[in-house]
Parts: C-alpha cells; sequence; structure tokens
C-alpha cells in the first residue's frame, strides 16, 4: 500500500477497497443471503470505484464550474467542515468532502441586501451553493437495505399487485389467500424474480390470469435496483427557487442520464415533515447503470436537520432490527420529536422568506421610478417561472381572491413614491404572492402564522393560508 498522500495513494487505497466490498458481496451470495442477480448488480457498483467517483466529480465540474472556495474535509459526526484543505488529487471516494460553488444559473442573484453601519451592503440571500459529496456508501449497510427495507416494500408491492389482478375476476378471499401465499414465499428467502414463484404456486386454475400477473409483477422494482445512494452528493442552497433552477438545469443538459426526480419542498403527507428534492441520475458507462442520488436541500433546513439526525437513526435503528413492542412507543416518540423539529426548520425558512417579501416591499418604489415610461421593470424575469410548481387551479384561486382583496383595500400602498392605479397596484401584489408561492414552504398545520403586523406579513398568511385551505378540500 502506498504512503498516505503520495503519488497514486487515493487510487491505491480504493482499489484496496474495492478488493474487500467484492469479497463481502460473494460471501452473501454463497450464503444465500442475496441471489446471483443482486450480487451481479452490487458488484458493478462496487467495481471500480475511482471510475464511478471521477463521474461524479465530473458531473459538478460540468453542472457548477469550478470551485469558488478551497475543498475542505468532512465529518459526518458533527455535520460541518474539517478546518483542513485538501488537495484535489488527495480525493477519494472512501472520505466526504465538502467544496462551495456559484449557481451562475441563479434567479435570485443580487435580489436581496441588507445594509448594515455606514450603508455597507451584504448580500441577505447567496448564489453559492455548498456542495457536500459523501463517501461511498458502506457496502454492509448497502446489503442490508437490500435485503431489509428495500425487501420489505418489494414483497408487499408483490402482495398488492397479486391481490388486485386476480380480486378482478375472482373473489376477494381466494385472492388475497393467494398473496399470503406469495408472501410467504418471498420470505423464506430472497427472490426477485416473482412471477416464476406467483405461477408455481397459483397453479393451472388462474392459468387465464398468468400472462396479466406476469406483466403486472415485471413493473415492481426490484430490491436491488432501489438502492440509488452508493454514491451520493447533497446541495445546500439558500432558497428553494434556486434548488429548483439547479434541477431544471441538469435535466435539459443531460436528459437521457435522470433517472428520477422527486420534489419534497412542497409535500405536507410526509408525517416526518421532512422537505428537500431528490434527483436520481445515471453515471454509469457501456450500458451499465450507476446511479447517484443528489439531495437539494435548503441551508436553513439543513441546520435543524442535524438536531433531527440523531432522532432519526434510533428510529431506523428500531424499525431495522425489528425490537421488542416495548421499544414501539420509544421509537414512536424519537420519530415524533424528529417531525415537530422538521416543522420549526420550515418555520425557520418561511420567516425567511417573509423577510425577503419584506425586502421587495421596501423596493418596490424604487422599481416604479425606474420603469416609469419605458415599461423595463427591475424584477422581470425574476423569479424565473417553474415547471416543478403548484396547479394551475390553485394560482387561479389565488388571483381571484387576491384582486378581490386589492379592491376592498385589504392590501393596498400608503407610502408609494407616487400615485398607482389601481392595475399597477394589483400588478406589484400578484408579482409578490408570486414569489411566496415560489420561494415558500407549505404547512398543514393551522396553528402558525408569520407575524402580520407588516404588508409583508399580511400577504404572506393570506396566500399559505389558501394554499392550506386548498389542500384540506382536496382531502
Amino acid at each position: 500500500m502506498a504512503e498516505p498522500y503520495s503519488e497514486g495513494y487515493a487510487s491505491d487505497l480504493t482499489a484496496e477497497h474495492d478488493r474487500k466490498n467484492l469479497a463481502v458481496i460473494e460471501e452473501a451470495r454463497l450464503s444465500g443471503r442475496i441471489n446471483d442477480e443482486a450480487a451481479e448488480y452490487l458488484t458493478e457498483l462496487y467495481s471500480d470505484s475511482f471510475l464511478w467517483f471521477r463521474e461524479v466529480f465530473y458531473f459538478l465540474g460540468k453542472c457548477f464550474g469550478a470551485p469558488k472556495a478551497p475543498v475542505m474535509r468532512y465529518d459526518y459526526a458533527t455535520d460541518s467542515a474539517i478546518s483542513e484543505p485538501i488537495k484535489i488529487s488527495d480525493i477519494h471516494p472512501l472520505s466526504p468532502y465538502i467544496v462551495h460553488h456559484r449557481l451562475d444559473a441563479d434567479p435570485m442573484r443580487n435580489q436581496f441586501f441588507t445594509s448594515g453601519a455606514g450603508h455597507k451592503i451584504d448580500l441577505a440571500v447567496s448564489s453559492i451553493v455548498t456542495v457536500i459529496v459523501g463517501a461511498q456508501k458502506s457496502i454492509d449497510r448497502a446489503l442490508d437495505k437490500v435485503t431489509g427495507k428495500y425487501y420489505a416494500a418489494y414483497v408487499d408491492e408483490v402482495y398488492n399487485t397479486v391481490y388486485k389482478v386476480i380480486a378482478k375476476s375472482e373473489r376477494e378471499a381466494s385472492a388475497r389467500a393467494v398473496a399470503e401465499k406469495v408472501k410467504e414465499k418471498l420470505n423464506e428467502k430472497y427472490v426477485s424474480t416473482p412471477a416464476e414463484t406467483v405461477l408455481s404456486i397459483i397453479g393451472s386454475r388462474h392459468e387465464k390470469l398468468a400472462v396479466e400477473l406476469v406483466r403486472a409483477l415485471d413493473k415492481v422494482e426490484r430490491p436491488r435496483m432501489r438502492l440509488q445512494d452508493v454514491w451520493r452528493v447533497k446541495c445546500l442552497f439558500d432558497l428553494i427557487p434556486q434548488a429548483r433552477t439547479f434541477i431544471e438545469r441538469v435535466c435539459e443538459i443531460m436528459p437521457d442520464r435522470i433517472l428520477s426526480v422527486k420534489d419534497m419542498f412542497y409535500d405536507m403527507e410526509n408525517p416526518r415533515n421532512y422537505r428537500d428534492a431528490k434527483l436520481v441520475i445515471d453515471i454509469g458507462k457501456d450500458g451499465h447503470v450507476v446511479p447517484m442520488e443528489i439531495i437539494c436541500q435548503v441551508r436553513s433546513f439543513f441546520e435543524f436537520e442535524k438536531q433531527t439526525h440523531g432522532n432519526y437513526e434510533i428510529a431506523r435503528k428500531g424499525e431495522n432490527k425489528k425490537k421488542a413492542r416495548a421499544n414501539k412507543s420509544s421509537i414512536e416518540k424519537n420519530i415524533a420529536l424528529g417531525a415537530n423539529e422538521h416543522k420549526m426548520g420550515v418555520e425557520e425558512y418561511n420567516l425567511m422568506i417573509c423577510q425577503c417579501l419584506e425586502d421587495l416591499f421596501d423596493r418596490v418604489g424604487w422599481n416604479i421610478l425606474y420603469s416609469q415610461g419605458n415599461g423595463v421593470s427591475m424584477f422581470d424575469g425574476f423569479p424565473k417561472p417553474c415547471k416543478l410548481y403548484y396547479p394551475q387551479k390553485i394560482l387561479d384561486i389565488i388571483g381571484e381572491k387576491l384582486d378581490s382583496a386589492i379592491e376592498n383595500e385589504v392590501f393596498r400602498f400608503k407610502n408609494a413614491p407616487a400615485k398607482l392605479t389601481l392595475a399597477q397596484e394589483s400588478e406589484i401584489f400578484h408579482y409578490m404572492a408570486r414569489f411566496v408561492l415560489i420561494a415558500a414552504m407549505p404547512y398543514v398545520q393551522k396553528d402558525w402564522d408569520v407575524p402580520s403586523d407588516t404588508m409583508a406579513g399580511k400577504l404572506f398568511n393570506f396566500v399559505m393560508n389558501e394554499v392550506q385551505r386548498y389542500y384540506k378540500k382536496s382531502d
């Protein structure tokens, strides 16, 4: 083995670790913990790790360009950077690192300022993206997932699929009996070819359903394919529109590599109240699918995630190990505690959005003066319209109610530098409402509002309450 940080150290260290990982995978296959298909897939993910890590690095460079600050090592235990700059040549898959990039396509660039003593101006919202590049997932943890919660979810999907197909033409009791037998069989050992198992159980009496069952079961995602975070990156943004701009840009520049996109910034049904967006892309080559998971999160929420991490780990370990019923209340308590802390994270973020809205209101007068006679607004194209957005029906409802509130002088400007027409006031308030919809995180709880002693606070609460009312009616 080469000496640390000598030439070739990173690649030699990774190659040795690859050998150990492949030995663990083969042992799992021989023991029957996984089958040949799962072993082959894991072998692809854990072979040539240095090659895949270079692809991660290449992806970041293509999306962000060169780092804007020294690259630092990262400590999972404290969720923070270690004050130890490292060279690019010293980066390897077994050690996480943190780096700062600039989002060149940032729709919020230079829009929010704070004024300090002596008219010192600081950016209140930055275009800087903090990127945390995780180390390669432990093979032991990967195996636990593939044979644990991923396999359990897969078995449940197979069960539901078999039940639904058979129940369409047979008695429900018969469908449930067959589904139960299938579930029992799949729980005996790791199986990733459910059609064969199902057909051997149903026999000839359900032969006419065989084709439909096979087609339906082929759509059930196999346990091994649910493992998408062997390579993972977390990007921290100041505002949600920045994260969505990044996601859209990735989808535009490499559409053939996108495996999935999931936006949970608006998710009000998650019991943990967790908010982020997840992008999975394929960094593989030559027909090999190698998924990389990119988590997009806002910076203020990440600070609360640090506090909830311990509670989540307790809950996860309790679920994975199926602890005794006596510990169930403790696990549920930690999940509830984590959800409450996430709720606090949503509130903290929305208070910042409300302050941004206040900053925009302060600048409306200057915008009016600037645009007089030339038809050009300082805010044209800001914030950038986003495809990851609310249904049009919500926008129409809020627009109509906002027009009514403006006509009834619920919302009006009192300190504009010039007399505004109703059309001008409507344009400004509609713009502000659109900013709230694009930037804020909605919430289910009706027990929280931002302070409404300012126009910004009143408008924020108005918009978010309408969003809440819409989803409550949709339940």
